[in-house]
């Protein structure tokens, strides 16, 4: 074999390589390895308080889109069963609206690879009881070795999800949810 043909053969493998590393590369994604989604009502005569770990959620890093989502009838908390009974049938209606989903891209560009303390906006669909609303939401994002950190708080106003609160109650439930977002994610081949 000659010399040529050996280096040809040999670009022709490196060429293979780094297009399946790339193929490979791309199909990475950062996955949810812990999380918490939180919401406060801070009513006239009532505060409730409720959270979830059973949340799922990507971020593909190539073109900064994510996805989360998160199981209605999860959320622990309230300040008695009966409250949390209310909460998933007459107001969430859980069985049929069993999940809530974010998905859409962060806004600025950020290279999720390289770490630092982000401080970003994401737009995207916020999907809650059947109703979508597009939504930015500022979210901070500590990136080390590979491992994200996101911390984000927001409100929700319940209107925008078509989710009415009786007058007779009205005191107890805040209009307004705030929610509060925490996240352990890492770099995973899917």
């Amino acid at each position: 074999m000659t010399h040529q043909s050996c280096f040809a053969k040999t670009c022709i493998i490196l060429v293979c390589f780094l297009g399946l590393s790339a193929t490979l590369h791309a199909q990475r994604k950062f996955t949810i390895t812990k999380a918490e989604m939180a919401f406060t009502s801070d009513a006239e005569l009532e505060v409730i308080k409720a959270s979830s770990r059973n949340v799922q959620g990507l971020i593909d890093p190539a073109t900064n889109q994510f996805a989360f989502t998160v199981d209605v009838k999860t959320f622990q908390g309230f300040n008695s069963v009966l409250q949390r009974e209310h909460f998933n049938e007459k107001y969430m209606e859980s069985d049929k609206y069993p999940r809530a989903r974010f998905s859409g891209k962060i806004v600025e560009p950020v290279d999720l690879t390289v770490d630092g303390t982000y401080d970003v906006r994401v737009k995207g669909e916020l999907d809650i009881h059947g109703m979508k609303q597009t939504r930015i939401i500022k979210t901070k994002l500590s990136i080390k070795s590979g491992v994200i950190q996101i911390e984000s708080t927001f409100f929700v106003p319940l209107a925008d999800h078509n989710i009415s609160i009786p007058s007779i109650v009205s005191q107890k439930i805040a209009s307004e949810i705030e929610v509060e977002f925490r996240a352990t994610m890492s770099l995973q081949s899917l």
